[in-house]
């Protein structure tokens, strides 16, 4: 009785609930990845998440023939079609699968399960991405939480995550292998190579992202709470490419972190409530929303903020998009993002903040260019950042809190190491005007070798002028429901 493993968010060996169910049953595994991008509804993956796609399943690839098994690709616009295709092919009579999320992926998994069902395999899937299932996480009403706190105590209420599982030493082959696609037919990369800081800035594969957990917990994990917020410091875990692509899982963060805190008397009593796991906690949160609330990605969850006068001026998109606003941390951040594939969060905060509050231009316009541009690319964590900034989602921040881009830099980049490793022509600037060029004395700037409007550009928009444009924007949608 062979068994099709079919990848998809998961691409790890180990701690993989659908691979240890078919390591149960007798008869060979087939792991197979499908990539049928029409079948990902409004959001195929955007360019950034296709590189590391690319580099994770060669990874994958390496992994499961160290274990004498190999992986079969395919590309397919009918994802169903291919899997019945390939259980004749291999004699195949059960196919397994970790769950997704997205509200595609529940619609196109439904109704798989069912087909291969009624063709008479067995058809199962399984919980490998989240700690716990969004439906399972309920507030005192029986009904989905919307804010935060209330839902990481519960969470933190509930049995402890069951303990991860290691990877198989050897998978067992089937008599007789499908055929599989070379690598390079799912044209992931780019055709013209825009990835070298991509290169330079990552390794995927799960084998790198237990390496950056423990080399996260080791050096970092102590001074989280107080370095999290700063851009300039390497004091963040920069898992989430490798969580969204389900090289680690939840799970592995869970249990290494109750192990590294017992470890050490100093943190053995506040490991689960460290802000660390708060942070997986977040993520957590934001699939319970997207499953509860499957429009958002596109709609407010605040349905008041579908009347929001959102502006429409492709220019100063485009400003926003190449880092070229004129206020240095929102544009170091935008280039960070650029040419590495990734932007702290603190900075994303912010930069969204710029966009859709001193520009006013519609969240969505954001999510759509972080969607493309990140390789943690996350429809959960990216509709819920987004949400959150625009103040239209749950838990969000009030749409009149409006950070000061000038402020934010001073508090949290407060030498300019951030913004002059990624805006090297302000380099020279004295950290007193790094983060306000404009300000800067004649003489200063003349010294520094900057020259507004030629070197690097003069605001585009007047911050406090522009913060009472937005106040008024959001007096006017109030003005809508009264």
């Amino acid at each position: 009785m062979h068994t099709i493993l079919w990848f998809r968010q998961d691409l790890r060996l180990d701690d993989n609930p659908a691979l240890g169910a078919a390591l149960t049953h007798p008869g060979g595994i087939v792991p197979v990845y499908l990539h049928a991008p029409a079948e990902e509804g409004a959001w195929p993956p955007g360019g950034a998440s296709r590189w590391w796609l690319h580099h994770s399943l060669q990874r994958l690839c390496e992994e499961l023939e160290r274990r004498g098994s190999r992986l079969c690709l395919s590309v397919t616009d009918d994802s169903l079609a291919e899997l019945l295709r390939l259980a004749r092919l291999c004699g195949a009579e059960r196919v397994v699968w970790n769950r997704r999320y997205e509200p595609a992926a529940i619609a196109r998994d439904r109704v798989t399960k069912g087909a291969l069902r009624a063709a008479g395999l067995s058809a199962e899937s399984y919980s490998g991405a989240l700690l716990n299932e969004p439906w399972a996480v309920r507030n005192k009403n029986a009904g989905p939480f919307q804010v935060f706190t209330p839902f990481w105590r519960h969470c933190l209420s509930l049995p402890e995550p069951a303990a991860p599982t290691p990877a198989p030493e050897r998978l067992p082959a089937p008599p007789r292998w499908p055929p599989s696609r070379p690598l390079g037919d799912l044209a992931l990369l780019p055709r013209i190579d825009w990835a070298g800081g991509f290169r330079s800035a990552w390794v995927p594969g799960s084998i790198a992202a237990q390496s950056l957990l423990q080399q996260f917990l080791a050096a970092s994990f102590s001074a989280y709470p107080q370095q999290r917020n700063r851009p300039d410091l390497a004091a963040t875990s920069r898992l989430s490419p490798h969580l969204h692509f389900g090289e680690i899982s939840p799970r592995q963060i869970w249990h290494a972190t109750r192990l590294h805190a017992a470890r050490s008397s100093a943190e053995s009593a506040a490991w689960r409530q460290s802000q660390f796991l708060a942070e997986v906690g977040w993520r957590e949160f934001a699939y319970h929303l997207l499953y509860h609330f499957p429009a958002t990605p596109l709609e407010p969850l605040r349905s008041q903020f579908s009347r929001f006068p959102w502006r429409s001026d492709e220019p100063a998109l485009r400003r926003w998009q190449r880092g070229l606003t004129g206020f240095p941390l929102v544009d170091a951040g935008m280039r960070e993002l650029w040419n590495t594939g990734w932007m702290h969060n603190r900075v994303r905060m912010i930069a969204g903040s710029f966009l859709v509050k001193d520009l006013l231009l519609p969240w969505q316009a954001g999510a759509r260019w972080f969607w493309d541009t990140l390789v943690d690319a996350d429809l959960a964590s990216n509709t819920l950042g987004w949400q959150w900034v625009a103040g239209c989602g749950a838990d969000a921040a009030p749409y009149f809190r409006i950070f000061n881009p000038v402020l934010q830099g001073k508090k949290f980049d407060p030498e300019g190491a951030y913004v002059r490793r990624w805006i090297p022509q302000l380099a020279r600037l004295p950290n007193d005007w790094i983060h306000e060029p404009w300000a800067a004395p004649p003489e200063a700037r003349a010294a520094a070798g900057v020259v507004l409007g030629d070197h690097y550009p003069h605001p585009i928009v007047n911050h406090e002028r522009a913060r009472m444009a937005a106040l008024a924007a959001l007096a006017a949608a109030r003005g809508q429901d009264t």
